[in-house]
C-alpha cells in the first residue's frame, strides 16, 4: 500500500459531520433527467435531489447506470454532480459514479468530483476489456491510491461481464482503508453469505449494499448494510420502511414493508431498461422527470405506463408524492 493512500472513516471527510463509520442504509441511483431535446434538465435533478432529500434516503449516487451515466459526457456529468452537491450536500451523502474503461480517466472525474465536494466514489469494472483479478486490483487501487476518499466498488457482472471475485475485494478492504464498500448488484445468495462473512470479519465497518431492490431484506437478514436502489429514486419511503423496521428489530413490520417492495419491483418486469422505466414510473406520478432516455434507449410505451400507474396507485405511491413534492 502506498503512503498516504488511505484515510481514516473515524474523523469527518469533506462535507463534515455527514460521513459515519460506514455507508448504509437506502442511496439512490438517480434517473438522469432530460428535456425533449434529450439536452440535460438540471431543473429536474435540483426537484429530484429535494424530493429524495426530503423523503429520508441517506445518499444519492448520481452517474450511476439508472442514471444513464454512458450517454453522458463530461460536463454533463460535472453539471449533475454541481448541482446535486448545491442542492442536499450536507443533508445526504452525494456518492458519484466514476466508472470509465481506462483508469486515468476514472481518477480525473474523480478529482473533477472531489473539487465539488463530495463524500465518496463508485467505481465497477472496466466493461470492454475483461480484466483478470491481477489487474482488476490494479485498477481499483490505482483509484483508490490517487484519489484517497471514500470509494465503493461496483459489482455488477450482468453488464460489465465481470463478477468481482470476494477474495479481491478482501484483499483490497484489508490494503486501503478508503475502500470502504461494495455494491453487489447480483443475485446470488452464496456470493452475498460469503462476501458479508469474509469481508466483515477483517472490517465490521465495511458496507454491503445490494443493487437490487428485492434483495435489500435478504442482504440485511445476511448481515449486510442497505442497499443502492433504483426504485428508490420513486418511492424510497417503501424501502426505508424495511431498513428501518429491520434496524429497529421489528421484522414483523420488515416484512411487511418488503411485501409492497416487492410489488413496486414488478414494475422493472414491464421495462424496456431500467432508466426508461423508473422515468416512466416517476412520469405518470406527475413529477418533473420526463420519461426521456437517449438513443440507442427508448422510452416505455403508453400502454406499459398505464400498467406502472396502476401498480403505483395500488401501493398509494402517485399520491404520497403529491402530498411530499418538494
Amino acid at each position: 500500500m502506498v503512503e498516504g493512500s488511505v484515510i481514516s472513516l473515524e474523523k469527518p471527510l469533506l462535507m463534515g459531520s455527514l460521513l459515519p463509520t460506514r455507508f448504509h442504509g437506502v442511496i439512490v441511483p438517480m434517473v438522469t433527467p432530460f428535456r425533449e431535446d434529450l439536452s440535460l434538465d438540471l431543473d429536474a435533478v435540483r426537484w429530484l435531489a429535494r424530493f429524495l432529500a426530503k423523503n429520508g434516503i441517506h445518499g444519492l449516487f448520481p452517474i450511476s447506470t439508472t442514471g444513464e451515466f454512458v450517454h453522458l459526457n463530461r460536463d454533463e456529468m460535472v453539471a449533475i454532480v454541481r448541482t446535486i452537491v448545491e442542492e442536499v450536500g450536507g443533508k445526504v451523502w452525494v456518492i458519484p459514479g466514476i466508472t470509465a474503461n481506462a483508469t486515468d480517466q476514472c481518477i480525473e472525474l474523480g478529482k473533477a468530483f472531489m473539487d465539488l465536494g463530495i463524500d465518496g466514489v463508485i467505481a465497477a469494472p472496466p466493461y470492454y476489456f475483461k480484466l483478470p483479478p491481477k489487474l482488476l486490483k490494479k485498477h481499483f487501487a490505482s483509484i483508490a491510491e490517487k484519489l484517497g476518499i471514500p470509494m465503493i466498488i461496483y459489482n455488477v457482472p450482468s453488464l460489465t461481464g465481470v463478477n468481482v471475485p470476494i477474495e479481491l475485494v478482501v484483499e483490497l478492504a484489508k490494503e486501503f482503508s478508503n475502500v470502504v464498500g461494495i455494491k453487489v448488484t447480483f443475485d446470488s445468495f452464496t456470493y452475498l453469505r460469503r462476501l458479508v462473512k469474509e469481508v466483515k470479519s477483517i472490517r465490521k465497518d465495511f458496507a454491503v449494499l445490494t443493487g437490487l431492490d428485492d434483495m435489500l431484506l435478504p442482504t440485511l437478514e445476511l448481515g449486510g448494510d442497505g442497499g443502492i436502489m433504483g426504485l428508490a429514486n420513486v418511492a424510497p419511503w417503501i424501502h426505508r420502511e424495511v431498513y428501518d423496521a429491520w434496524i429497529e428489530k421489528d421484522t414483523r413490520r420488515a416484512y411487511e414493508a418488503y411485501q409492497k417492495l416487492l410489488k413496486l419491483v414488478e414494475i422493472y418486469d414491464l421495462g424496456r431498461s431500467f432508466p426508461s422505466i423508473v422515468k416512466a414510473a416517476l412520469h405518470v406520478c406527475g413529477t418533473p422527470i420526463k420519461p426521456l432516455v437517449r438513443p440507442p434507449l427508448e422510452p416505455e410505451p403508453i400502454e406499459t405506463m398505464e400498467r406502472v400507474k396502476k401498480i403505483l396507485e395500488e401501493l398509494g405511491v402517485c399520491e404520497k408524492i403529491r402530498s411530499s413534492n418538494p
